[in-house]
């Protein structure tokens, strides 16, 4: 049996801003620092050994949290695949602001439809990923203007199946830190959830979330660490900012 351990990058300052964060490199904000250590000591049982995730601050400021509260030093391997999916134009955004004026359905759907695009940038837009040193040495044809979470599930498995997976089956002891989107794509193709069921699929930031596999690294069973009253609490709070249903 392998395992690896998810967990979703702690609340960034534009989280708690409620704007369209996409690839735009934020910090955490106080309270997902907070939520990073809260991470660490659910998860001091484990003896990590490989720490991934993108190149995005918001989640290396949440896996150095973790490692450092845990007094493990790893090298952490980053990859912009496993980067949030990029919000295009929306980026920057106030949620809310977008929702009064498109109305909430259509936010919804940019943000969570799983074959749905946003509204693109243009080649021209100083947001362009290509103008972002982080970039340099990415081809621009792979940097997007905007995604469908289609589109970042097409790129994150791709991560996966070349640099992700032949470490599980090397025995590593995984923690990965992603995104909600980056973790939604892979949790789609692990537990095989359809295209009309995604979109509906919530995960709390700061919560490790534990997949036991088999052998062909197919999931054995999959659990949260922490107290499941709370962790359906935070996960309902994730959803509720999805439908705007307290704004």
């Amino acid at each position: 049996m392998y395992k690896i351990v998810f967990l979703r990058h702690g609340e960034s300052i534009w989280n708690a801003e409620g704007r369209f964060t996409g690839w735009t490199d934020v910090k955490l904000s106080d309270k997902g620092i907070q939520e990073a250590k809260n991470a660490a000591k659910l998860l001091k049982d484990y003896n990590f050994n490989t720490a991934i995730t993108s190149v995005l601050k918001r989640n290396i400021e949440t896996l150095e949290i973790v490692l450092k509260d845990l007094g493990l030093t790893l090298e952490i391997e980053k990859y912009w695949r496993l980067n949030e999916r990029h919000y295009g134009a929306l980026q920057g955004l106030y949620k809310k602001e977008v929702a009064e004026k498109y109305g909430k359905d259509q936010v919804f759907q940019w943000r969570r439809g799983y074959d749905i695009k946003p509204p693109f940038l243009t080649e021209n837009d100083p947001r362009h990923p290509r103008l972002d040193p982080l970039y340099d040495n990415i081809p621009n044809e792979y940097l997007p203007l905007g995604e469908s979470l289609k589109d970042t599930e097409a790129r994150v498995m791709v991560c996966w199946e070349k640099n992700i997976a032949p470490l599980i089956k090397l025995e590593k002891n995984i923690l990965l830190v992603g995104h909600g989107n980056s973790l939604r794509a892979l949790i789609k193709n692990l537990d095989n959830v359809s295209e009309e069921d995604i979109p509906h699929l919530d995960i709390p930031t700061g919560v490790p979330l534990v997949y036991e596999l088999d052998k062909d690294l197919k999931p054995i069973k999959h659990y949260y660490l922490g107290n499941q009253e709370e962790i359906k609490k935070r996960t309902q709070e994730v959803k509720n900012q999805a439908e705007y249903s307290k704004q």
